[in-house]
């Protein structure tokens, strides 16, 4: 797999994001937390998706302080949703916005890092439903809104472990491995008939909760901070990277 990174001198204009509407999943914490931050700094209107009300109660309360678009808040527990939440959720957005300009998965679960042969069933398939099934069905649903759009893109995220297989790495891999299948298979059916686009991107070694528990012994400031990844989350969700689809980028 050919894996690519965003333009070295890449600046996003300040309106960048001007007149989008734009969902992010598991905006409460860390990279989405920080994405969401960032593409209504860059105008566009936040749907904030997650499974704690008071965590994304806060970046609601940020993006407003800081002269965002007005955000709306999603509750939502991927882990326990079923097809019918998602159905609901798609109408209500139907409801409220014209269409949907773009997606970020960002919303993962780590689960057990242990050996397939002690690995927990239920464990696994939380970690799957989460990391792929939530985000099949998301699209699935919304697909009929982000093609409403006149260039929407769609942002899956990848890991490292999920482009090359790594022991113990258990279902987080296999859900990884997953996620860029999906990305090549709906960039696939899209391309010639939407304006919608679909990539994958990995963020790799950044300052987050699930980095700090995957490796405990590790330096946390060692990595790069979220703010410090937004260009290439910003170079994929926006219009300057209209013409790229089916592709698997890393954040630096």
């Amino acid at each position: 797999m050919e894996v690519l990174s965003i333009p070295s001198n890449y600046t996003p204009r300040e309106d960048l994001l001007a007149g989008k509407t734009l969902l992010v999943t598991g905006a409460g914490d860390g990279i989405g937390r920080t994405a969401a931050q960032t593409f209504a700094r860059y105008g566009a209107t936040v749907v904030l998706l997650g499974r704690t009300v008071s965590k994304l109660e806060a970046v609601y309360d940020e993006i407003e302080t800081t002269g965002g678009p007005k955000p709306a808040i999603i509750e939502m527990d991927l882990a326990t949703a079923d097809e019918q939440s998602y159905q609901n959720l798609a109408s209500g957005l139907e409801k409220e916005f014209s269409c949907l300009d773009g997606i970020l998965h960002n919303a993962g679960l780590l689960g057990d890092r242990r050996p397939i042969e002690s690995a927990d069933y239920s464990s696994w398939q939380t970690v799957m439903q989460v990391n792929v099934n939530a985000q099949f069905l998301l699209t699935r649903y919304l697909l009929p809104l982000l093609k409403e759009s006149s260039n929407a893109s769609i942002v899956l995220t990848s890991s490292t472990v999920g482009r090359v297989g790594r022991a113990y790495w258990g279902a987080y891999a296999v859900s990884k491995f997953a996620t860029e299948g999906f990305m090549q298979v709906l960039a696939g059916e899209l391309e010639n008939t939407t304006n919608i686009r679909v990539n994958s991107l990995n963020p790799r070694a950044t300052n987050t909760g699930m980095r700090r528990t995957a490796y405990p012994a590790e330096t946390p400031t060692d990595n790069p901070a979220p703010a410090d990844i937004m260009p290439a989350y910003l170079y994929l969700i926006g219009n300057d990277s209209s013409e790229v689809t089916g592709k698997a980028f890393d954040a630096r």
